[in-house]
């Protein structure tokens, strides 16, 4: 008994041994340290590479020549090796307040710092993430304020014949309060899913400091997946580790307007699920690029479902040509749709973005026919940078 007890002591020692290693070892180096100034420095361990360079959205655009023309990437830089094999890389300008994102590149392959344990994954990129905290960055983190809840929720979608998956913020009291609340339908964009918003927009956090701040009023916030060929994000459904794409194969099998003749169900759904407002004046609905097209179309689609309409950085010009009742007739609809008044139709486009002309083009559509709208421009391009912005202004807009 005593053998075995010994045994079993030393079994136990030798996994705490491991687990402190797994822990405390994995970090030989600080990174990103973030300085009082807000100058970062980025460090590597990795004493056989030839060259170490960073890539992040902090550094300045690079342009990349494609078949398609040119286009953006974040910049790339440098490192310097220095003692022990560390390599590093300090920012020469304090950065702003944002939150950043960013990866090494190791002899020509892309790495995650193996000191910062925070990721994101946008489509098929992840990189690691950090914020520089202050102005309106710090809507970005979590804060000492209420919290809401996030729920990701199955639905069955009659439309679509399949079942489905959506993420759901509710404010912090709404398991207590009895309180019946109005509802923000947010969109993501081509590439994205129902995991998009809550991670790279950062929506339970800038609702939970909004709110919290009374500058926004406590909704629920639905978070959708916008492909309808698709019923969750990639490794959330059953098709299982799937490779994420911007045009998957499955696209080519989704009808037409899918997503959105298929919206009523999850409107229904929610309605049914939740304590909410069931009624056009307690509706909102937003999207970035893709997802603004979305909610361009299902808002005129569907005229007295929405009150509140926000478009980031995208529109929508119709198709005459198609036969999917959603695309046709598209100055008619939008005729009945501010016909009805809407409280607010929010437009918002930063001004390097390629969909710049596009959203111009449609805006002159509105100036002519005489529909109010409100219009923001913010500086550079198709990047969440922006649409985090967007989201902080448009969200206090709401339910008024």
């Amino acid at each position: 008994m005593k053998r075995f007890s010994f045994f079993a002591m030393a079994l136990l020692m030798c996994t705490i041994t491991f687990a402190q290693q797994a822990l405390w070892g994995g970090a030989p180096v600080v990174s990103p340290e973030i300085h009082s100034d807000n100058t970062v420095t980025f460090r590597l361990k990795a004493p056989k590479a030839v060259r170490v360079q960073i890539t992040g959205d902090f550094l300045p655009k690079q342009i990349i020549k494609t078949e398609h023309g040119e286009s953006e990437a974040p910049g790339i830089v440098d490192l310097t090796e220095g003692k022990e094999g560390v390599w590093e890389f300090t920012t020469p300008e304090p950065l702003q307040p944002e939150l950043y994102g960013y990866a090494f590149v190791v002899d020509g392959l892309r790495m995650m710092d193996p000191a910062n344990v925070y990721m994101i994954r946008d489509v098929a990129t992840v990189t690691n993430v950090f914020i520089i905290g202050g102005g309106r960055a710090d809507l970005y983190k979590v804060n000492a304020v209420p919290h809401g809840t996030v729920s990701r929720m199955w639905y069955h979608s009659p439309t679509l014949n399949m079942d489905r998956r959506l993420t759901v913020y509710t404010p912090a009291g709404y398991e207590t309060s009895g309180k019946r609340y109005p509802v923000f339908y947010l969109l993501h964009g081509a590439g994205g899913d129902e995991e998009a918003w809550i991670a790279l927009g950062r929506t339970s956090q800038i609702l939970d400091n909004l709110i919290a701040q009374g500058k926004a009023k406590p909704m629920i916030v639905v978070m959708t997946n916008g492909n309808a060929w698709q019923q969750a994000a990639p490794g959330e459904a059953p098709a299982g580790f799937t490779v994420p794409s911007m045009r998957p194969a499955e696209r080519a099998a989704a009808p037409e307007g899918g997503f959105e003749l298929s919206f009523p169900d999850i409107v229904k759904f929610v309605d049914k699920t939740f304590r909410t407002i069931p009624n056009k004046k307690n509706r909102a609905i937003a999207g970035l690029s893709m997802g603004s097209f979305h909610s361009c179309n299902i808002s005129k689609y569907y005229p007295d479902m929405f009150d509140y309409v926000g478009l980031f950085s995208g529109a929508s010009t119709g198709n005459d040509k198609s036969t999917c009742p959603v695309y046709t007739d598209f100055e008619g609809k939008l005729k009945v749709q501010f016909a009805k008044k809407p409280a607010l139709y929010f437009i918002a486009c930063g001004k390097t973005d390629f969909v710049y002309k596009g959203v111009s083009d449609f805006r002159s559509l509105l100036d002519k026919n005489g529909f109010k709208y409100e219009y923001l421009e913010s500086d550079e391009g198709h990047i969440w940078k922006n649409w985090r912005i967007y989201l902080t202004e448009f969200a206090p807009k709401l339910f008024k």
